[in-house]
């Protein structure tokens, strides 16, 4: 009977010292997990926080990305050029994707998706560099053949030109990880088109 109170009294002991010490870690980590959540960024689950780089970036290449999906939907019934056509449907399938992902990120950050202009005018957002204007935009529209293909081509690079531009600033000055990933991404795959597109103009 001795030895088994005495086994039973370590027990209690050693419950009652654990319970302390879950108290006062638990205490500890209290104070630590305010210190780590105060500051609001950094949170996003390895990805970092955004910055207004990342919201401008994102909010005039939907705009940008936008134009030049209409630019390629023309390709399929006006252009004379199996190569043309081609790449038009190759722009199209790259940047549809990305106009869905940067309104994502838009929307999980609290902001605005801009808004589609189709029937409103083709000047989405002029302020961005390698915009067409109304009146390319109806010039295009109002060819056919080869007129058109080499209307689309030269029109095209300068719009990819100004899509690397922004990219460019995306990378130098925006936060969020995955917007200058894509950034990057846009610069790679469409410096490579405007090489491509160039030879097919008989440009070196």
């Amino acid at each position: 009977m001795t030895a088994q109170r005495r086994f039973v009294r370590r027990t209690v002991l050693a419950v009652t010292a654990s319970v302390a010490a879950l108290t006062l870690a638990a205490c500890g980590n209290d104070g630590d997990s305010k210190a780590s959540s105060g500051t609001g960024t950094g949170t996003e689950t390895g990805t970092g926080g955004h910055n207004a780089a990342d919201v401008s970036f994102s909010k005039e290449m939907i705009q940008h990305h936008r134009q030049a999906v209409e630019m390629a939907g023309l390709a399929a019934d006006q252009a004379s050029s199996t190569q043309v056509k081609s790449l038009a449907t190759k722009i199209k399938g790259a940047q549809d994707p990305e106009i869905m992902t940067m309104s994502g990120w838009l929307t999980s950050w609290g902001e605005k998706v801009p808004q589609a202009m189709s029937g409103m005018g083709h000047d989405m957002s002029s302020s961005a560099p390698g915009m067409m204007s109304d009146a390319d935009m109806g010039k295009l529209e109002k060819a056919s053949g080869t007129e058109f293909d080499s209307m689309f081509l030269n029109m095209m690079v300068e719009h990819h030109k100004g899509a690397i531009d922004m990219a460019k600033t995306e990378k130098a000055d925006g936060k969020y990880k995955p917007a200058t990933g894509l950034a990057a991404d846009v610069i790679t795959a469409q410096s490579a088109e405007i090489t491509q597109m160039n030879k097919m103009l008989g440009k070196s």
